[in-house]
């Protein structure tokens, strides 16, 4: 764990993702890159110059099919508030719109009840799980699929609900998040999709590149996050 607090408290610190009074809504779906990131946070909070309050929010988008009861308990040992907000994300995605294409129309769906929940309960900030691997993964996907050099940051405002989005495991790999999650809640992922996404065809295309050139996908990472090095066509 003590990997990831220095990768979250220097991505916090570089980007000024946590400020003084920040009520932050940490989105926990319940993986372990959620479940990593709201330990971290509830530990930072210990020792971070910066005084601030997380919250733990999941939705629930199987309507009652999974039980987030470990989850609630895990938040109590934590010290953190646990709010569950039941959804029927999944029948509208996969039975009534019947969706070909069915991941953004979940995560777009997602996010507006986390962030409505986020902001009914006060919150001026809410912190998304997302890694470095998902990082160089999304710029892959936009580049392949899109055509577009493009990917998430740190830290964006959303003007519609007046609310940040941080992602203080920015500059945390997945190996090491995969090292410390064993001891943690994880919940089984019942998506119909799951392991059959474009993501996933990203994650294999990163992978090969990095068999073939070690060090490459940190050499993309870097390359991302140091606007110097950028020599675009303009």
């Amino acid at each position: 764990m003590q990997k990831i607090l220095g990768g979250l408290r220097k991505v916090c610190q570089e980007n000024n993702l946590i400020e003084n009074g920040d009520k932050i809504a940490v989105g926990v779906s319940g993986g372990k890159d959620s479940l990593v990131l709201l330990s971290a946070l509830a530990r930072y909070r210990n020792f971070s110059n910066e005084k601030f309050d997380i919250i733990a929010i999941s939705v629930d988008l199987s309507n009652g099919k999974m039980d987030y009861s470990n989850i609630e308990k895990f938040c109590e040992e934590l010290n953190v508030p646990f709010y569950l907000v039941p959804s029927n994300v999944f029948e509208v995605v996969f039975d009534l719109k019947n969706e070909r294409n069915p991941c953004s129309l979940c995560a777009n769906m997602r996010r507006g009840i986390l962030n409505s929940k986020a902001k009914e309960l006060g919150c001026n900030k809410v912190a998304l799980g997302h890694h470095q691997d998902d990082l160089i993964e999304t710029f892959i996907m936009s580049l392949f699929f899109e055509g577009r050099l493009s990917t998430f940051k740190p830290k964006s405002y959303l003007s519609k609900t007046d609310l940040y989005v941080i992602r203080p495991l920015l500059y945390c790999n997945e190996k090491d998040i995969l090292s410390v999650s064993h001891t943690l809640p994880v919940l089984n992922n019942i998506c119909p999709v799951n392991h059959k996404t474009e993501r996933e065809n990203a994650k294999e295309i990163l992978k090969k590149f990095n068999e073939k050139y070690p060090d490459a996908k940190n050499k993309i990472f870097n390359a991302i996050i140091h606007k110097e090095r950028y020599n675009l066509f303009e």
